[in-house]
């Protein structure tokens, strides 16, 4: 089941968050950040055990361009197309709020490539996005890969 995310579920996608940040693989957000935005999220409820196994934000940064970010799904239930819900579920709400550009910063181009994601050079994004990038490990040598989708 996906939903918009609420506040009992803060806890379970920072956790979500910080285990693909140990590894590498996302940006870790603080929970002060997670209260900020937790309208951006989108959640999957493993119907069976009523638990949060997933995670998906859109967050808006200017009139026409939004950002697919913080998609996580707990490894025990990885491959069940979680995930792909989850980014086609944002996609519908980029389409909703009339968003021109979508973008996302990945390790994983290929998986957004299905979507109709293209990549790009990161310099053409607006600085404005770098915002969040102060805290990460790797700034400012950014390794991820931006791909963007026209809507």
């Amino acid at each position: 089941m996906i939903r918009k995310a609420i506040l009992d579920d803060v806890n379970t996608i920072h956790a979500l968050l910080q285990l693909y940040s140990k590894k590498g693989e996302l940006l870790a957000r603080p929970l002060s950040k997670l209260y900020d935005h937790l309208r951006d999220f989108w959640v999957f409820e493993d119907p069976k055990q009523k638990k949060v196994v997933g995670c998906c934000a859109l967050q808006f940064c200017w009139e026409d361009l939004a950002e697919i970010r913080s998609l996580a799904v707990d490894p025990d239930f990885t491959g069940r197309g979680i995930g792909s819900t989850l980014t086609e579920r944002a996609i519908q709400e980029a389409f909703y709020f009339k968003i021109k550009d979508l973008f996302t910063l990945t390790y994983r181009p290929i998986f957004f490539e299905r979507f109709g994601f293209s990549t790009i050079d990161k310099n053409v994004l607006p600085i404005k996005i770098w915002a969040d990038c102060i805290g990460c490990v790797s700034f400012p040598n950014c390794d991820e890969i931006a791909l963007l989708k026209k809507l």
